[in-house]
């Protein structure tokens, strides 16, 4: 699917949903390792951007979107509308992130 067909609002300009598949999710459970939380400790000492955090959560929403693309795809969407995100703190350290949002069939306007 290509990336431009999916988007946060209800809609793709230039385009009429013709088809609602419903839901789709793309669901990833992570943790840190002891590195990257003495690494990140020592980064908040002297302040600004925690790198080893920010990659860790970027990669983390990459996974969890591609897997919602690739859930969209086996029910037969050709685009998803409707992308949220959301995390959820499973234990101490360990934090499941949800990318979903509803999987159409959209046409030419």
């Amino acid at each position: 699917m290509n990336h431009a067909m999916t988007t946060t609002t209800l809609e793709i300009v230039g385009s009429r949903i013709v088809r609602n598949l419903g839901v789709v999710r793309g669901i990833t459970v992570r943790s840190r390792s002891i590195f990257g939380t003495i690494g990140g400790s020592l980064q908040t000492l002297v302040g600004g951007n925690i790198s080893l955090f920010t990659e860790l959560c970027e990669k983390t929403r990459a996974e969890a979107f591609d897997m919602m693309v690739k859930h969209a795809e086996q029910v037969g969407a050709n685009a998803v509308v409707g992308i949220r995100y959301d995390a959820t703190e499973v234990m101490q350290g360990v934090t499941e992130m949800v990318c979903y949002g509803t999987a159409v069939v959209v046409q030419p306007a």
